[in-house]
């Protein structure tokens, strides 16, 4: 168990470090012509890419949510935003041919709720792409977001048509008092359902998304949780450190200072989940996912081919993450590009032929070198760190290595069993554009 003085020391604002430079540090914006240009030549010679789908709608707010989300009943609204998704497609196939012809590796529907889509209309959206693009089923992975109160198995068996075959369940707490303060109560059989419904369509992996640090979510509860997870042997999972945000999400104010485990009290929550799962044969991944060793992210590790985005962890790296709907973020070897995030601009800029921008970031060859260096430390846990930055990071790991959170020998950076926790800490010494202008506001969750 981690020391409360260690806690009180380093539980501080810290990025996730799913991108880098991290979303608040991006200063500028490609044009339209730059980046069509740097999706193109990213695509160049021997790549591959990933494409991430953006569904905004829920019937009802999750308060613990920090997505971008559209809140409605109504369903009338699916037809026009798959019209507007295609329509975005098609603006960007007729200026970036490559992507019909370079392997599509992974496709992934997130949200939101991606099957608050009727089965039709997910049927609809997805056609005119994969009829286009070059995708083999045997050596591709689909995969999608799914609310198992909000899916019915006739939306799962449309998408394994297509060639899907991972699916990810919204989980968070199983207990009935934590499910009702944070406005997702959703039932045990509910989510056995679905999964059961998956494995039978041959879905090759199953995930949970688990949340450790909701309101009144203690010992008991995440216990209990971890138990009927473990029971029904999801191939993955992913166990998220509730992010407090209510600057950013008002819906978080409803929660109580004295209802939410901080400190030393949150972290035994994921230290109690993590010592069950372990026991029951998974292995820990990064610093907030586990996996059964025959799933692929455990495969990844062995194999060192793991790799972090905007996503989370994937098994491996493409040349290009591309984005379609409202608030997607693409990525290139070169650029970030982010969606409108408000539906009616998305939706208007999309009708035009236009490419939907709200924002981006153009790197420079110093972001290039440093987000190198983040993306290996989070992914392997170790570092070969250059001669030229070995001096100057030596400083700022001081305290870090004092505290036995990490090892500098001979040039190499180590995190240690202790460290894992504080990897978000450990990669901030590596954060250049933090380290020259911290932030002046509270922009970051809380580093555990």
């Amino acid at each position: 168990m981690l020391s409360s003085e260690l806690l009180a020391k380093y539980d501080i604002p810290a990025p996730r470090y799913t991108s880098y430079p991290t979303v608040p540090y991006w200063d500028e914006t490609p044009s339209k012509s730059k980046w069509i240009q740097s999706l193109s030549s990213s695509l160049e010679g021997d790549s591959s890419w990933s494409l991430y789908i953006h569904v905004p709608f829920c019937e009802s707010l999750c308060t613990f949510c920090g997505c971008n989300t559209t809140i409605t009943k109504n369903h009338d609204l699916e037809g026009d935003y798959v019209d507007s998704v295609i329509k975005e497609w098609e603006t960007y196939i007729a200026s970036v041919p490559e992507l019909l012809e370079k392997p599509l590796r992974q496709l992934h529907l997130g949200g939101g709720t991606p099957t608050f889509l009727s089965a039709e209309n997910l049927k609809r959206m997805l056609d005119p792409i994969l009829s286009k693009v070059n995708y083999d089923k045997d050596n591709f992975e689909g995969s999608l977001e799914v609310d198992p109160r909000k899916t019915n198995r006739r939306q799962l068996e449309v998408l394994s048509e297509l060639g899907f075959n991972r699916i990810s369940l919204g989980v968070q707490d199983f207990t009935l008092k934590v499910q009702e303060l944070v406005n997702r109560v959703q039932s045990f059989e509910q989510t056995k359902e679905i999964t059961d419904a998956a494995r039978e369509l041959s879905y090759d992996s199953v995930n949970f998304d688990l949340i450790y640090g909701l309101p009144c979510q203690g010992i008991e509860e995440m216990t209990q949780t971890t138990k009927l997870t473990i029971e029904l042997r999801p191939d993955r999972i992913a166990l998220y450190s509730f992010a407090r945000v209510p600057w950013i999400k008002p819906a978080q104010r409803k929660f109580t200072d004295e209802q939410l485990p901080v400190g030393a009290e949150k972290r035994a929550l994921y230290e109690v989940a993590r010592e069950m799962l372990l026991g029951a044969g998974y292995h820990e991944i990064g610093m907030d996912h586990f996996a059964l060793p025959s799933d692929e992210l455990s495969v990844g590790v062995d194999e060192k081919t793991l790799h972090r985005n905007f996503m989370g962890y994937t098994p491996y790296q493409t040349d290009v993450l591309l984005g379609l709907g409202v608030s997607s973020i693409s990525e290139s070897k070169d650029c970030f590009h982010q969606n409108e995030k408000v539906l009616n601009l998305y939706k208007e800029k999309v009708s035009k032929n236009e490419i939907p921008t709200l924002r981006g970031h153009i790197h420079t060859e110093e972001d290039l070198y440093h987000r190198k260096l983040i993306l290996e430390l989070m992914t392997n846990f170790e570092l070969d760190i250059p001669e030229k930055i070995l001096s100057p990071m030596a400083l700022k790991l001081e305290p870090l290595i004092e505290d036995k959170l990490c090892s500098l020998k001979d040039g190499k950076l180590s995190v240690s069993e202790l460290g894992r926790p504080f990897i978000r800490n450990i990669c901030m010494t590596l954060d250049k554009r933090m380290l020259t202008k911290k932030p002046e506001t509270k922009i970051f969750s809380q580093s555990l």
